[in-house]
């Protein structure tokens, strides 16, 4: 009998045990179907924006061939010209919305794709090449003695443009170049154990504890120009963390201990702090 009790228990406790599982195992499932639908929408949204944004493209250069016919034309076609030009400026100007919008939504997305970063500045080039093609009009127009109002203010902006676009394409290449020197910057010293104490750096056999540390102490450089470092000590240990495999500290012909860093980039991976004592 109580074999038959233990073997029901079990039963129970197996047949609830399987319950959960397939409840967790359907929840899974259902947390996964969501991640993969909103990205579907949203490369979705995405891929729209790009479609509106060739679309005004073909919009842009069916207009500029109606110029090119009104300009073979006889008789005075400036109204229909200008009617063209003014439709130009206005889907150029909504383009170029939409890609930086698109540039701002993609750099805000969690849908991380090398080819749609690479489409979007295949489109900003486009814009760049019909903004050309506008100003190389104005020329044509102005030798047959057409001055078009529309045409004259849509260069002045896009002049306008292009000084606002050097100017921020200035700034981030600026702002990434800090970021860029702000990444690989790291620190180091070399000092005898009473130095580093003086300047909080080596606490109870421990360093750069609590961080309250002298910063200015250390000597700062750009990773990836640091290969070696002289200790001028026949006596040097390290104190900070850094991966065996990539350094050696030998000594030279003096006798004393040189740091050969022969993996910058894993070397500073732990710590972007070098403490060496010496002696």
């Amino acid at each position: 009998m109580r074999k038959v009790v233990l073997f029901a228990l079990c039963a129970t406790m197996f047949v609830a045990c399987n319950k959960k599982e397939l409840e967790r195992s359907n929840q899974q499932k259902d947390s996964l179907a969501q991640v993969v639908a909103s990205k579907d929408a949203e490369l979705d949204e995405l891929m729209g924006t790009f479609n509106d944004i060739q679309e005004g493209f073909r919009q842009i250069n069916e207009a500029e061939g109606r110029v090119d016919l009104a300009k073979g034309a006889e008789g005075n076609n400036k109204a229909k010209i200008s009617e063209n030009i003014k439709f130009i400026a206005e889907k150029m100007e909504q383009n170029r919305k939409e890609i930086a919008n698109l540039k701002a939504r993609l750099r805000n997305s969690s849908y991380n794709s090398t080819k749609l970063k690479e489409t979007i500045e295949q489109l900003t080039k486009q814009l760049e090449e019909k903004e050309e093609q506008i100003k190389q009009l104005q020329a044509e127009l102005e030798q047959k003695n057409i001055r078009i109002a529309e045409l004259d203010q849509t260069v002045a902006n896009l002049n306008s443009n292009v000084a606002d676009l050097q100017a921020t394409k200035a700034a981030n290449e600026k702002t990434m170049a800090d970021q860029d020197a702000s990444l690989n910057t790291v620190y180091y010293v070399l000092a005898n154990k009473k130095t580093l104490k003086q300047n909080n750096i080596l606490k109870s056999g421990d360093v750069l504890k609590n961080g309250d540390f002298n910063n200015s102490f250390f000597t700062k450089g750009d990773l990836r120009k640091i290969t070696t470092i002289q200790t001028n000590s026949k006596k040097a240990t390290i104190m900070t963390s850094h991966p065996s495999d990539s350094y050696t500290l030998e000594k030279n012909g003096n006798k004393e201990y040189v740091l050969t860093i022969t993996n910058q980039a894993k070397f500073w991976s732990i710590s972007k702090y070098l403490v060496i004592v010496t002696k």
